[in-house]
This record gives structure tokens, sequence and C-alpha cells, in this order.
């Protein structure tokens, strides 16, 4: 199954007013959907637009793996377990909360923020917290997430190249910056999508201005910044560039496989 979600349909959050804007793309806090709690392993999936003094002041997690990609800006972090760091552009930021760590994260420079943050279950609760910063990760091939039994590959796209989308019992594909269109393979089922562009408005939004295609199209489904994409049994399909892209894709295993 292929479910399409268009970043305006994020639910909005964070507080604006102190500088601090949110999209989540699952339930979260006040926006509880019980029919988008979690997909595979993945809990959370925010974008985060913090300006430039605004910040996240200290609190709490536990029994959680978060991982932190910046595009734009940098990220100050400090938690309980004495890590102070700070996270730049093409950096990738992994805390595993276990027991339990408390951290700050802000904004302590003079331009905007943009980061994406991804939280994800672990396949078992409890262990010591633990915390890494993989600098320049989108050159350094995917990334493995041995805890939530999950993997991260950081994709960067000229116009025309193309990146596959991987085999897997759960497929999360979030476009970061630019325009992408989804092939899926022959024998995929339609996407599932309450936002298709139709218009020629709409389809500009998608990539260069070319006629949308509909679902299931071997023209490929359009996605623009923010958009996001869930396959359930995923058997393959390709990303291909429109413009300069960059796309965040996790693999993860049906953790419900080792169940009895």
């Amino acid at each position: 199954m292929i479910r399409i979600q268009r970043s305006v349909e994020r639910y909005p959050g964070g507080d604006p007013a102190a500088g601090i804007e949110t999209r989540h793309a699952l339930s979260f806090g006040p926006h509880y959907d019980p029919d988008n709690l979690r997909f595979g392993a993945l809990l959370a999936c925010n974008e985060e637009r913090l300006a430039p003094g605004a910040g996240f002041e200290e609190h709490p997690h536990s029994h959680t793996e978060i991982v932190t990609w910046v595009v734009e800006g940098e990220l100050t972090h400090h938690d309980s377990a004495g890590h102070t760091t700070v996270v730049r552009p093409g950096d990738l930021q992994r805390l595993s909360s276990a027991d339990g760590v408390r951290h700050v994260e802000r904004n302590d420079g003079d331009v905007p923020l943009v980061f994406v943050q991804m939280w994800l279950a672990p396949l078992a609760p409890g262990g010591e917290p633990s915390y890494e910063v993989v600098r320049g990760a989108g050159d350094s091939g995917p990334y493995d997430l041995p805890a939530a039994d999950a993997r991260l590959r950081v994709h960067r796209l000229g116009p025309g190249e193309s990146a596959p989308v991987p085999a897997a019992d759960f497929a999360y594909v979030h476009v970061v910056r630019g325009t992408v269109r989804l092939l899926e393979p022959e024998t995929a089922e339609e996407p599932e999508e309450r936002g298709e562009p139709t218009g020629p408005e709409d389809a500009r939004t998608a990539g260069e201005g070319a006629p949308a295609a509909g679902p299931g199209s071997r023209a490929g489904v359009p996605l623009a910044p923010g958009d996001a994409v869930r396959i359930t049994g995923a058997t393959g399909g390709s990303l291909v560039a429109t413009t300069g892209a960059e796309v965040l894709v996790w693999e993860m295993r049906d953790w419900r496989k080792g169940l009895g």
C-alpha cells in the first residue's frame, strides 16, 4: 500500500510567537489521530524551524531513538549525559534516550535553523543513553540504526538523477528540498492520497510546471518539499529528481515478525 502525504496536510505545532514553527507528519501532542500514530518504527517526523535565539529548553525523553538531520543553520545540543555539540547541514545526530535523558536544542546562530527530526521506537526499552554525530552523513552511505532495525539513506540528486526505493516491510520517503517523481513498480498499487495535484498551478508546485501524473502513472507521482510517501510492503521503485533534490529514505523491518 502506498500513501502520499502532502506538506499542507502536516499538523501545525510549535510556538510561532517564540520563533518555533513545527510541522508534524504523524499524530503528535494535541494533534491526536488514531489512524496516524506510527509507521513501522517511525513515531514522529517533524519539520522544525527555529528563529535566531529560539529553541527547546531542557526536556526529557526515554525509550526513543531520535535522529536529526540539519537542513539550514546550526543546531546547538546539550544533554544530561554531558554532550555539547553543534550540528550543521549535512550532519546527522542520533540520541538514544534509553532509560532517560534530558536535552536542550537551540538556534544560537544569527540565521534561521531548519532541521528534520525523526523519532523511532526501539526494539527493546531500557539501557544506557548514547549519542553521536556523523559529520557529512549524506556522503558516507546508509546509516544503520540497529536499535530500531532501521536504515536511513540520504540522497542528494541532480536533475534527472534517480535513487531506488528499497524493498522493505516499511519504506518512508521525506522530500527535504527540490522536487522528485516517485516511479512505482509495474505491479504496485495506486497511491492513496487526498491531495493529488490536478491542475497547472498544483503541478508547478510539484516539479517544473510539467502536467501532474495521476496515481500509478509510469510518468510518476510528483513530490515537493515537505511531501512524504509511506509504502507498506515496498517492492522497489525509484525516485527521479526533476530539480536538484535532497531526500531522506527510511527502510524498516516489521517488528511484529519477531513476535511469537
